[in-house]
């Protein structure tokens, strides 16, 4: 199954960097800037993948389609902006997986569903993501994960079959995403995952706990 990988993907919330803790600050200070007590960042955690509809569900259980929902999410948006690189970094492990998929020739890049507008500046700010080969957003195609376009304009992008890309997430919609495009599928089981999430049900082709795993899943690297 991960025999002949060329690229792996990679979703970015949850599965490269953890970028909880600045999401949750953007969504606490609305609650302080009205007076409401803060909340701790485990309970914005969990829901870190979710993006404004997550955060905000934590801070003022609401979700779209209330009528204050809008309006909020373009706050929580123009918060999240002015800090998304002041507390965000790489899960423990990542820099070196990186490192070890440059070395073996391995090309790479990020499929996410966070907008260009925050994507592109996020992964700029991250020495990281220099040798990315593509970041493409939830708005890069017409449609979002759990759609395959953007992993096959990854795919396109960076030059490799689709069925040679390894795509690796944290939300059972990366793995419907990946399988749609024709890619093997990782679920990363040390990402945000929700509260009710288990990656056995979602068919991915391999889970991880770590993400050097990754490397033993492509006969880079023997684990113990």
């Amino acid at each position: 199954m991960f025999k002949n990988i060329e690229a792996v993907l990679f979703d970015l919330d949850g599965t490269l960097i953890d970028s909880a803790p600045d999401l949750g600050a953007a969504a606490d200070k609305m609650r302080t800037d009205r007076g409401l007590a803060s909340l701790p960042l485990a309970d914005y955690r969990p829901m870190a993948g979710a993006g404004a509809r997550g955060m905000l569900g934590v801070a003022f259980g609401i979700a779209p389609g209330h009528a204050d929902f809008e309006a909020l999410k373009e706050e929580f948006f123009a918060n999240y902006e002015s800090c998304m690189t002041e507390r965000t970094y790489a899960f423990d492990g990542v820099a070196e997986l990186i490192s070890q998929l440059n070395e073996a020739g391995l090309k790479w890049g990020v499929v996410t569903n966070k907008s260009e507008r925050f994507a592109l500046p996020l992964t700029r700010g991250m020495a990281l993501f220099s040798t990315a080969r593509t970041i493409v957003g939830g708005d890069t195609t017409p449609h979002a994960k759990p759609h395959p376009a953007p992993l096959l304009e990854a795919a396109r992008q960076i030059g490799v079959a689709p069925e040679r890309c390894a795509y690796v997430g944290d939300d059972e919609r990366d793995i419907i995403a990946g399988r749609a495009a024709g890619m093997p599928t990782v679920a990363a089981a040390y990402g945000y995952l929700g509260i009710t999430a288990d990656t056995g049900h979602w068919n991915a082709d391999a889970t991880i706990a770590r993400p050097a795993e990754l490397l033993s899943l492509l006969q880079l690297l023997q684990m113990p």
